[in-house]
């Protein structure tokens, strides 16, 4: 037997995420996977993101099978390992048989052969020990403290401990569980005849859950349909759609922190006579930026905002600023084991000094939307307070406010505004709200 393509492909992203610190996302979506058939993408993306969300538990119960130290096995052992404990224990539909076999081969292409007949064992025992599928889940609804609910979804405790701290246990577990899924695909429609279009592709959609411009992927690769192709859509998350439409509209407009470029889209969509500046601090990041907002009114400029020179100022400007990503953890789950406590503090004073910078290009009466795909404190609202302390000329403009204005204007489509504010700021919340967590307040300057 074979290795099937969909493992191999697996394989060596793990490896890669593993390795060289890399986005799980970004390989999965690149070019060297092109060739993969639908079928084959969509297991390759399956066990990717499935040992990354369960990486903790498959180390687990590995280290109770073997009698070696996980830290004494080579790493392209025991991403094999990973692997088939994935299959074994998460995917009915995989049987043991090929999920033993195909790893064993993994190892053996990656010249481990010494390490065959030690893998084959592990793999066996676990296909007798492993849990299937659901009770994963189960696991996650009855843990009754952090420290269990931190074992039961596989997350750091550290970082459960926190959201318990913030949130209270039993919205840390609905976070937790929304990690654990898969999540769902939302879109920006840029001209509502496009839904039409997507519907005689085979694309199921339903209406978004914030927003009336955005749409849910119920079942359908979008990314193979027409408007896809012909860029009459984006492929964006609905928290981060919400955070462009609180910008606003404006005759100048800054975008300090730019790339990949979503946001800055559906800005200039919105704002098409609007000059509009998106700032980038990677030249690599502000090329793909070219290349994704291609509108007129756009100017790419590779600098950091904090060396941005002064000119004419803009009316609005959004800082979204760079940050730990918490709140994408469902779709970014290598980030949990990559993040430590220490590095919220050095983002907390990048994300300081870039706000502080953004607030000197805010023209009289102009706004600053500060956004983080954070739910941690230290990035978000103490990041805000430490800010104002510092400036007499910014007021905390109410969230709420701005909402119930979208609201009028039809831009919303829930009524259940009271959920996405939090004191005068808006928080999207993974679980609570079906997207990712995003973090937004709103200055206005007199």
């Amino acid at each position: 037997m074979s290795i099937s393509p969909a493992r191999i492909a697996a394989y060596e992203i793990l490896r890669r995420v593993e390795g060289d610190d890399s986005y799980a996302a970004e390989l999965l979506h690149s070019a060297s996977l092109s060739d993969l058939a639908h079928k084959d993408h969509g297991l390759a993306t399956d066990l990717v993101m499935g040992v990354l969300r369960w990486k903790s538990a498959l180390d687990s119960a590995i280290g109770e099978a073997s009698s070696q130290r996980l830290d004494k096995l080579d790493d392209e052992v025991l991403t094999a390992l990973r692997l088939g404990a994935y299959q074994l224990g998460w995917l009915d539909r995989i049987p043991a048989r090929a999920a033993i076999h195909e790893s064993v081969e993994l190892v053996k292409r990656a010249r481990k052969r010494s390490a065959v007949p030690f893998t084959n064992a592990i793999l066996r025992r676990l296909s007798e020990s492993l849990p299937r599928s659901r009770s994963h889940f189960d696991s996650i609804a009855t843990a009754n403290t952090p420290g269990t609910l931190a074992i039961a979804s596989a997350h750091p405790e550290w970082l459960v401990q926190r959201w318990s701290a913030q949130f209270g246990l039993d919205v840390t577990r609905q976070i937790c569980r929304h990690n654990q899924s898969i999540p769902v695909t939302s879109i920006r429609l840029r001209s509502t005849s496009t839904q039409e279009e997507l519907q005689r592709a085979g694309i199921d959609l339903a209406p978004g859950a914030l927003l009336t411009t955005a749409r849910r992927v119920l079942s359908g690769d979008v990314t193979k349909t027409r408007p896809c192709e012909e860029r009459k859509i984006a492929i964006q998350d609905e928290a981060s759609q919400l955070v462009a439409t609180l910008v606003g509209q404006g005759k100048r407009i800054l975008d300090c922190c730019a790339a990949p470029g979503g946001k800055t889209w559906a800005i200039a969509d919105r704002n098409p006579n609007a000059s509009i500046v998106a700032v980038e601090l990677h030249a690599h990041r502000a090329a793909l930026l070219r290349k994704r907002v291609t509108s007129n009114n756009v100017q790419v400029v590779t600098s950091d905002i904090r060396e941005f020179p002064l000119s004419d100022a803009f009316d609005c400007v959004l800082v979204d600023a760079p940050c730990s990503g918490t709140g994408t953890l469902g779709r970014n789950p290598e980030i949990k084991w990559r993040l430590q406590p220490p590095d919220l503090t050095d983002l907390r004073s990048r994300q300081l000094s870039i706000l502080s910078a953004a607030m000197m290009q805010v023209a009289p009466q102009g706004k600053l939307i500060y956004a983080t795909c954070s739910l941690e404190r230290d990035e978000d609202e103490s990041v805000i307070e430490e800010a104002l302390q510092h400036s007499t000329s910014f007021q905390l403009h109410n969230a709420r406010d701005e909402l119930k204005q979208l609201q009028t204007q039809g831009f919303l489509s829930t009524n259940d505004l009271e959920s996405l504010v939090h004191g005068p700021y808006l928080r999207t919340i993974p679980g609570i709200h079906p997207c990712d967590g995003f973090f937004v307040a709103i200055l206005q300057r007199e």
